[in-house]
């Protein structure tokens, strides 16, 4: 396990580049922090400040070397790296009048989807005749905020999770830029654009995250009820729920065909097992930290503790590694079908990487 300090500000995203040399982060502002790998820390080396309002999540296309973010503004904008080693911004036409909250490339990295509070998903492609990114509208049937997506391997179907409780599987299949149509999957046949090919109702929890397992055949999601939720759409759809006695978990991930991991309030990752017949099982506690003994706290470390945990007193330090809500996790090495490391970030201003192994 590596532990990073990014300072006092909660991390509310981040995005690694491909050969996990580099990692964008967003302090919880309308700014986002490149750093590069330096010795057995980080570097700050630019920092992209196009948008007005806070961002809300970033993806960073390992392939092509391309950022894109989102944020409160109601924007999107696509990072391309300049001969001058500057990040400039192409401001993506959304057409969206809420807030975007979360953005995704899609596997090929030939598109990318954008939620937002405007009851929409905007899948974004790039219009080379007029040199800028368009989107084309998913609305109905979303009727409340979409908060999360996940894309299927074949490049077309997207998961996605929203505020009324529900969790839906769209085609998104662009003609203009996919030279062919894609083939049928356990999720259906038809993948016309917009095309919904699932649709989930959660027993009283709006949606945190949602992911697709390796093979693109199971989606799992993590409701504001405390619930780790699995649907198999090549087991006639069947869906089942855990409930579990953890704080609501905000963010999850396959790691391989069988196991889950997730995180949240708690502060905590955990690993759950998923078996062939759907059965959810609580495996284990990724890592406990060791509490630290009681000693004279300096007035800096005062502040910070202010500032990162809401309180002063060194006795009410968690015994986890991080110190606060785990705001998300990513793949750092290794595909969903066998992850060996992990990154998870929180408001505890923390970047920490897990060893799965």
């Amino acid at each position: 396990m590596e532990k990073f300090s990014f300072g006092v500000e909660p991390v509310t995203c981040h995005a690694w580049n491909g050969d996990r040399t580099q990692i964008a982060i967003s302090p919880n502002s309308h700014e986002v922090h490149i750093y590069n790998k330096k010795g057995g820390g980080w570097e700050k080396t630019f920092t992209m400040n196009e948008h007005t309002q806070r961002v809300t999540s970033i993806d960073w296309a390992a392939s092509s070397n391309r950022i894109v973010t989102c944020g409160t503004d109601r924007n999107a904008y696509v990072w391309v790296l300049n001969g001058k080693g500057e990040w400039r911004p192409t401001l993506v036409i959304l057409r969206i009048n809420r807030a975007a909250t979360c953005v995704k490339w899609s596997p090929r990295e030939d598109k990318f989807a954008v939620g937002s509070g405007a009851r929409l998903i905007s899948i974004c492609y790039f219009e080379k005749e007029n040199d800028w990114w368009v989107s084309k509208h998913i609305k109905k049937p979303i009727r409340s905020t979409v908060t999360c997506l996940d894309w299927h391997p074949n490049n077309v179907l997207l998961g996605c999770g929203s505020t009324d409780f529900k969790v839906r599987v769209f085609s998104t299949y662009v003609k203009e830029i996919e030279a062919q149509k894609p083939d049928s999957t356990p999720w259906g046949k038809k993948m016309s654009f917009g095309n919904l090919m699932s649709e989930v109702t959660t027993a009283g929890g709006w949606i945190h995250d949602v992911s697709f397992s390796s093979d693109g055949n199971r989606l799992a999601w993590v409701c504001h009820n405390s619930t780790i939720n699995v649907v198999d759409a090549a087991s006639d759809s069947s869906v089942t729920t855990t409930r579990t006695p953890y704080l609501p978990f905000l963010t999850c991930s396959w790691i391989n065909p069988s196991a889950l991991i997730v995180g949240g309030h708690d502060c905590e990752l955990m690993r759950y097992s998923v078996e062939a017949n759907g059965k959810i099982t609580f495996v284990k506690k990724i890592a406990v930290a060791s509490k630290k003994a009681a000693g004279k706290v300096s007035a800096m470390a005062m502040f910070q503790k202010m500032d990162k945990l809401a309180t002063t007193d060194e006795e009410k330090g968690k015994n986890t590694v991080h110190q606060n809500s785990i705001t998300q996790v990513s793949i750092h090495t290794g595909t969903k079908e066998s992850v060996s490391k992990l990154s998870s970030t929180g408001v505890d201003g923390q970047l920490v990487v897990w060893n799965m192994s």
